[in-house]
């Protein structure tokens, strides 16, 4: 998810096969040829955009490229509930204001991201459960959406909220545990909150036809036939080496459902077909009349939370890439225009993931996610039953030294520093056999390298 406290935790596994990209009208000639990103968007009434840290906007090279290229902002982390309500009912909206500022200042859109998660949450959140909790987070997405009322033009009101492999459900969390019209009631209370802004459900994995994205559709479509507020859907779209083939395909299903489908976290693995990547997804938005438009998450390489895999369009000394030259070629190559935003002008001024192995009979195997930032780092793992049910689960994680556990969910562990044991909490430890929980943990310092030993029983 990014740096300095990554926004999601995804799976980099991606299909094999290339997409098969419909052909489209092209409306913008060599001559009318834009020579920015933001501005090649903007002819067909879209936005390319860019997750920003506010950290970072100090840096020259950094600021340069987002005000040269860019017509929408995202904040990676600044908007989020850790951040804007450390403490109950005590908001702080500082770091968010100056995300805000800058894409003002730019003439850009804003894309509030995010107001409910079920990581990032203050240790006060993690401490509540039933209508406490669900009290104190409509309360959060009222406030927050409140603050920045006619300022936004879309926010990610629910992030990541299904879970992944072949069931197409939920996300067990504290916040579903609330009651399954935890969503429901986030969306209303953001539009009751801020009329004018777009309402967006956005997760990874669900860049193809899959169980994962065919849940989601569902609960769209539910939500389109009985009025609840809902404008738009976003595909985080953290690739590997490929894209699915039918990626325009899933974009397409859901601009059907009359939702706008938007690009929220694109960042794309380098290798030999990076390029192709980026411009087989900017050519599928394209393609689809109610994409409103594609995020990058991040700017230069360096600013990547994939480190290591170099997945943005500039690399780490802000120099354009391959990957640039082909998203700008398939923007200028035009395609259907965005009915839902008016074209405008502008202004010219890895997660590491270990492997999971199949765990023997009556066995776990566990796998780590781990998106770390400069002084901590948030750990997502999946622990895996083999060919026999699990009934309880402890997970062993070594830290290196100066890291410490800050917060824990969905485990509980033996200690915070050192070799920490991560023990199921009541509503997660039975796996059905070849099935899978998560829990996580925030930290200090580095993060784990070492793949953590699972145990059953």
């Amino acid at each position: 998810m990014s740096i300095p406290k990554p926004g999601r935790v995804v799976l980099l596994a991606s299909a094999a096969a290339a997409v098969v990209v419909a052909a489209s009208v092209a409306v913008i000639g060599p001559a009318d040829a834009a020579s920015t990103l933001g501005a090649s968007a903007a002819q067909t009434g879209r936005y390319f955009g860019a997750a920003i840290a506010a950290g970072k906007l100090g840096d020259g090279t950094y600021t340069g490229i987002l005000n040269r290229e860019f017509n929408s902002v995202t904040p990676e982390n600044e908007m989020k509930w850790d951040a804007t309500e450390p403490s109950q009912g005590r908001f702080t909206f500082t770091n968010g204001d100056r995300i805000l500022n800058q894409g003002i200042s730019m003439g850009a859109k804003i894309r509030g991201h995010a107001l409910l998660w079920h990581q990032q949450q203050p240790s006060w959140a993690q401490g509540l459960s039933g209508s406490a909790l669900r009290n104190a987070a409509i309360n959060h997405v009222t406030q927050v959406a409140t603050h920045y009322k006619g300022k936004i033009y879309a926010w990610d009101v629910v992030n990541e909220a299904f879970a992944d492999g072949g069931s197409g459900g939920r996300r067990d969390s504290n916040l579903q545990r609330t009651g399954n019209d935890w969503i429901e009631a986030a969306f209303r209370a953001a539009r009751a909150a801020d009329p004018a802004a777009k309402l967006c459900y956005n997760d990874y994995n669900t860049d193809g036809v899959n169980a994962k994205s065919t849940g989601v559709y569902n609960m769209v479509r539910d939500f389109k036939s009985r009025g609840v507020p809902i404008d738009c859907v976003g595909f985080q779209s953290h690739l590997g080496t490929s894209i699915p083939g039918d990626y325009q395909a899933n974009l397409q299903r859901f601009a059907d459902l009359g939702v706008e489908v938007q690009i929220t976290e694109l960042d794309v693995a380098q290798g030999g077909n990076q390029a192709n990547v980026y411009a087989a997804v900017t050519r599928a938005c394209m393609a689809v009349s109610r994409c409103g438009g594609i995020t990058v998450w991040g700017i230069r390489d360096s600013d990547s939370w994939r480190t290591g895999e170099n997945p943005l369009l500039f690399d780490s000394s802000g120099n354009k890439k391959a990957a640039y030259t082909s998203v700008l070629n398939a923007l200028n190559a035009g395609g259907p225009t965005n009915p839902t935003t008016p074209p405008t002008t502008v202004p010219t001024t890895p997660p590491t993931t270990s492997p999971t192995s199949n765990p023997p009979s009556g066995a776990c195997a566990a796998s780590i996610t781990l998106n770390s930032w400069n002084g901590g780092y948030v750990a997502n793992i999946r622990v895996t039953a083999g060919s026999a049910a699990v009934n309880g689960w402890t997970v062993t994680v070594a830290l290196p030294s100066g890291s410490a556990v800050t917060n824990t969910w969905s485990a509980t562990n033996s200690a915070t520093t050192g070799t920490v044991s991560f023990r199921n909490v009541s509503y997660n430890g039975q796996i059905p056999a070849g099935g899978n929980a998560e829990f996580g943990f925030q930290g200090t310092g580095a993060g784990p390298t070492a793949t953590p030993t699972c145990s059953a029983g």
